[in-house]
């Protein structure tokens, strides 16, 4: 049974995060390893991997990024550990523009207006993209779609980069 299976929803990239969490609060109360703690060893053992599977299910559902790579891979595109490189030329230079602005942001005169600004930028960005990997995965081009998730990843890591940056501003 499928993370979608689990939690009774259509296996789609869109959802209702509402639902899902509603679904997860009623799994998890009815499979709590706590309620089966006077049971046989065996049926203990069996509400620890239930309890398991329902918290991963819900972690990799809940978050959009999560749940298009798992759908990617139910439709037989795994990228999970995988090590290939972006061949999108376009996306490639706009990364190193990101990271020289990213290291140019230490000699800015307005270090945290340069920061809200770049954070800004990056996250339109992330939802265009975002947007580009709904249609790709509604319309079934696994290909494509696994090419923004690889897009996505890049960027989610820049903005925790950004953020990392940030806070050591305010450290100092």
């Amino acid at each position: 049974m499928n993370y979608f299976e689990l939690f009774g929803l259509v296996e789609c990239f869109e959802l209702d995060t509402q639902q899902l969490a509603q679904t997860y609060r009623q799994l998890q109360s009815q499979y709590h390893p706590d309620r089966f703690a006077t049971a046989p060893e065996g049926e203990q053992l069996a509400a620890v991997q239930r309890a398991a599977r329902i918290n991963d299910g819900f972690t990799t559902l809940k978050a959009p990024l999560s749940r298009a790579e798992y759908l990617l891979s139910l439709r037989g595109t795994d990228l999970r550990g995988e090590q290939q490189t972006l061949q999108d030329t376009p996306f490639l230079m706009q990364q190193l523009m990101w990271r020289e602005r990213l290291a140019d942001l230490k000699e800015e005169p307005e270090p945290e207006r340069a920061i809200k600004d770049f954070r800004q930028e990056i996250r339109h960005d992330h939802q265009l993209l975002m947007q580009q990997l709904t249609q790709m995965l509604a319309t079934g081009d696994e290909l494509r779609a696994a090419d923004y998730v690889r897009k996505l990843k890049f960027i989610d890591k820049l903005l925790e980069e950004l953020e990392r940056f940030e806070d050591s501003l305010f450290e100092s």
